[in-house]
């Protein structure tokens, strides 16, 4: 029922630090001005607390870690000066977006508002207002990134193939197998399966009208994992992280009270509100998805043996008969072809592809057609049952990249490295000539670039 979690941007926690008061550390420090680059100060405090955040994020602390981190703002320094001196500019829809997505991120992370504040030892607006500053200027560092970037030469195929014959074999890019396949795909009857489904959710709501535990029957009877060991329930988080549906349903709600039947992608629902906070919200919900009969997998399976035996017999070929009787919109079109739709390839990585329909080619020859198996849609949501046959038409071997097969990777591998070769230009000329100072304690860091202490 959620939407994909963008990651948790740390970088925007740390820099809420910039306007921590003086404080005292374990080995007695005062905060202090550790850096000054330009007309910029850069205070222990900033580099303390993102220390202190990456740790709350799991990330191991070493020795080194506060060394790293003063480089990375060093260098983010560097960026926005320019940025600035270019008279670069980032919309405010976009700031205010991102700002929106990740204050409700915090939000959902730390447990609402008040546990938000408490964390911080702010009220939100200011902390509104001291992350709206960090966020321009990380956007501006960005843009002043990419322009850097930019400036890296057009790449000729000769260009590629001296990077290919420059760069030491172990160190090419690792070509994972991949598989390029053909599908003949049928769906069961989902009306009968829904009704059903829904059904079953009117009982459950009704029981909990006359009295029993919502979260009891979430427990015995949802089929969202985990939720249901918690009696159904999701913890407070951003009406954002949930799909429209099912966040504009438990908004509309009182606490205690339970939902009429909601469909979102993930199945069916019935929610019951714990409580609400704003736009955030915590519920319990009963998830169930459509389950189809014997007799639709029996009735489909039948319908493609035909197939497959028409096929192996020569009376049609696989891409006419995927054309004449596969119902899947996206491929029946281009004979049965499966493409991946952001790149447009049709050759897939194991990761890529399905679980059931890897379980399935990873035992099959090239020119094999399969027998009938159950498989999800190209949604790939459980649930979305369909049934089909495939066609294994390649096999592309795991190797190591080669110019004449992996042209378009060893591409974009070569300007990956001349926009690197670029931006180190940039950091090591503009170190040349901005005023920076490093205080002793900083002194012994083993920075990746040279020319910080000077």
């Amino acid at each position: 029922m959620r939407k994909a979690l963008n990651a948790f941007l740390i970088m925007v926690l740390m820099a809420v630090s910039a306007g921590v008061s003086a404080q005292k550390y374990p080995n007695g420090l005062i905060d202090k001005t550790v850096a000054i680059i330009g007309n910029d100060m850069i205070q222990l405090s900033a580099i303390e607390a993102e220390v202190q955040m990456m740790m709350v994020q799991g990330v191991t602390s070493d020795q080194n870690i506060r060394c790293e981190i003063l480089e990375n703002i060093l260098m983010q320094k560097l960026f926005l000066t320019q940025a600035r001196l270019d008279s670069l500019s980032v919309s405010n829809d976009n700031v205010e977006s991102e700002l929106n997505s990740r204050v409700q991120q915090v939000l959902t992370q730390l447990g609402g508002e008040k546990a938000l504040e408490e964390y911080f030892k702010k009220p939100l607006f200011k902390l509104k207002q001291e992350w709206r500053e960090t966020l321009h200027e990380q956007l501006l560092t960005q843009e002043m990134q990419r322009k850097v970037a930019q400036g890296a030469p057009e790449l000729t195929p000769s260009d590629v193939e001296e990077f290919f014959n420059k760069t030491p074999k172990d160190s090419l890019p690792m070509i994972s197998t991949q598989y390029q396949i053909k599908q003949i795909v049928l769906y069961p009857n989902k009306a009968d399966a829904v009704m059903a489904v829904k059904e079953r959710l009117l009982e459950f709501r009704e029981r909990v009208m006359k009295g029993e535990k919502f979260n009891n029957l979430a427990t015995i009877y949802s089929q969202d994992p985990g939720s249901a060991i918690k009696g159904g329930e999701l913890k407070m988080a951003s009406k954002q992280l949930y799909w429209p549906a099912f966040s504009d349903a438990a908004m509309s709600l009182k606490p205690g009270q339970v939902s009429q039947i909601v469909e979102t992608p993930d199945g069916f629902h019935l929610i019951q509100l714990i409580e609400r906070e704003g736009d955030m919200f915590n519920a319990r919900h009963i998830l169930l998805k459509p389950e189809y009969t014997t007799t639709d997998r029996t009735k489909a399976f039948a319908k493609l043996d035909s197939i497959k035996l028409a096929i192996t017999n020569d009376s049609i070929k696989f891409e006419t008969a995927a054309v004449k009787f596969s119902q899947d919109p996206k491929t029946y079109l281009n004979g049965g072809l499966l493409s991946e739709e952001n790149s447009g390839s049709a050759l897939f990585e194991k990761d890529l592809l399905k679980p059931a329909d890897y379980a399935i080619i990873k035992d099959m020859k090239v020119g094999d057609v399969s027998d009938p198996f159950e498989s999800t849609d190209n949604e790939g949501r459980s649930g979305n049952t369909v049934y089909k046959i495939i066609k294994l038409e390649k096999i592309v071997p795991s190797h190591q990249a080669n110019f004449k097969e992996d042209f378009s990777v060893l591409l974009g591998a070569a300007k990956n490295q001349k926009s690197v070769e670029e931006i180190e230009k940039f950091v090591q000329k503009k170190k040349a000539s901005t005023f920076i100072r490093i205080d002793p304690m900083f002194a012994g860091c083993p920075f990746k670039s040279e020319g910080w202490i000077k």
